[in-house]
């Protein structure tokens, strides 16, 4: 029987008294990468930041391998901190600490946050950059950083503490053709070896390429999901 990783149960989530989304449910099983798509304003990316603890929501639940969110209740500091060991997240603009070099920004929440040694994260930060060819960039500032590069330290950083679940927003927005392919190797390596990854697009080709399950999100609901290849 397959593993699930994300459960959602009927999600619910306003601002105000704008209803964002509308009784979301999905789950994802262990080594999928599911490509969760729709317009603008559809809700995908709030799905993200509700699975990852970055935004509450009014009602349902969120289940990430064992962490519970409940729907109008706050998370304790205890299930908050477990839940930053479950899922790693790489936003649309990368959102790297400008003034922190890039193995620095990897090595941020191992330190600060699980309490690593510093040799110990350093080395693993090291490690993960290596695997995403910018390792040569570790002393780097985002600044000097090009956007591919910038983006494979996002990831790094998102994994820097070994989350089961990786979720991504819009990977590809800033990316020319031949680095949504550098890229679409790099998320097929993760699911490889056992990654779960959780990916909002607008980009149907990427979605077609590296995805095992595509959901549509509109008005807040799932309007549609592919069979699991």
């Amino acid at each position: 029987m397959a593993e699930i990783v994300l459960q959602v149960e009927d999600l619910h989530l306003y601002r105000g008294a704008r209803p964002v989304l509308t009784g979301v449910s999905l789950d994802v099983e262990r080594g999928e990468l599911v490509a969760i798509m729709g317009p603008s304003g559809s809700g995908k990316t709030t799905v993200l930041r509700a699975v990852a603890g970055l935004e509450s929501f009014h009602g349902g639940r969120i289940v990430i391998d064992g962490v519970a969110l409940t729907g109008g209740t706050h998370a304790t500091k205890a299930t908050l901190r477990e839940l930053r060991r479950k899922v790693g997240m790489v936003f649309q603009f990368h959102c790297l600490f400008e003034h922190l070099s890039a193995i620095e920004n990897v090595c941020l929440a191992p330190v600060h946050v699980h309490r690593a040694g510093p040799g110990a994260a350093e080395a693993r930060g090291l490690d993960l950059l290596r695997q995403f060819g910018v390792e040569h960039r570790a002393r780097a500032l985002p600044r000097e950083l090009s956007g591919g590069e910038a983006q494979r330290v996002a990831i790094a950083r998102a994994l820097a503490t070994d989350p089961p679940l990786l979720l991504m927003d819009e990977p590809t927005a800033s990316l020319d053709s031949e680095r949504r392919g550098e890229l679409a190797l790099i998320v097929k390596g993760l699911v490889a070896r056992g990654r779960t990854l959780v990916i909002a697009t607008h980009d149907d080709d990427f979605a077609a390429a590296v995805a095992s399950r595509v959901i549509r999100v509109e008005g807040g609901r799932i309007a549609a999901l592919s069979d699991r290849r």
